[in-house]
């Protein structure tokens, strides 16, 4: 009768065997193909919400188009009488508190002015023109700059526009707004529907303010600049503004 060992010898010289061929291949052959596969999933739900804030502001600053044209025979003398005009228009606007920083030069140009009667090119004179951007720091004289700047000279009002100095202060009081109203939202929506909520992985945001202010009452101005409305005034509204933002919060849920 054979022993265990006798029994198991065979099995055992075999598993040598095998173990002793795959390290002879392996270093003087190619080398045994073997790979361990692992595969790793990671599942987030993610819970967006947005919010909006929404701020209303009173301008405190306005920017006026002035515009002034002449014409004359020369260019020397189209120069001269625009320079004249520009020189009254800053006099009056420097009378009534405004800053010579607060008055730029925004286009200038000199054009010559053709006759075509005659079916050829002649030039009968030179048409000179500019525009002034004015800064009105003080609201209240917005409507006394635009009848100053007409009452020497200029025959051109236009791009009335109006701004507040204090916009960021606006906007972050709106993106406060805005945030609370969305983390609101997100706490009732996860308490009614019975979910927890992680930390916030997104954040982004859209602003919908204009930048500017227009006025409603931008019609009642004086719509002729050549003396036929030498009788009224300038009416202009300031008006307000609204500054909004929405923001979109995303959420981990948990």
């Amino acid at each position: 009768m054979k022993t265990l060992f006798q029994k198991t010898l065979p099995v055992f010289l075999i598993v040598i065997f095998f173990f002793l061929t795959a390290s002879v291949y392996s270093k003087f052959g190619n080398p045994l193909p073997f790979s361990i596969n692992s595969t790793v999933t990671n599942k987030t739900d993610i819970f967006t919400v947005t919010g909006e804030g929404t701020i209303s502001i009173q301008p405190d600053i306005a920017y006026v188009n002035a515009g002034i044209s002449q014409s004359a025979s020369t260019v020397k003398q189209a120069q001269t009488k625009i320079n004249e005009v520009i020189n009254k228009i800053t006099s009056g606007l420097k009378s009534l508190g405004i800053d010579s920083k607060d008055i730029k030069t925004t286009n200038y140009s000199i054009n010559p002015t053709y006759d075509w009667s005659s079916n050829t090119q002649r030039i009968t004179g030179y048409s000179a023109s500019t525009q002034l951007n004015i800064k009105i720091t003080d609201i209240d004289k917005v409507n006394d700059v635009i009848d100053s700047t007409t009452a020497n000279g200029a025959n051109q009002i236009g791009n009335i526009t109006f701004d507040t100095e204090d916009r960021q202060v606006a906007e972050e009081e709106a993106r406060q707004q805005a945030i609370a109203e969305a983390s609101k939202k997100a706490e009732t929506a996860a308490k009614a529907a019975g979910f927890r909520l992680g930390k916030i992985v997104g954040y982004s945001e859209n602003s919908f303010d204009s930048n500017v202010i227009r006025p409603e009452s931008y019609a009642k101005m004086a719509v002729s600049l050549d003396g036929a409305n030498a009788g009224g005034g300038t009416e202009i509204q300031t008006g307000s503004e609204e500054v909004k933002i929405t923001v979109v919060l995303n959420y981990q849920i948990n």
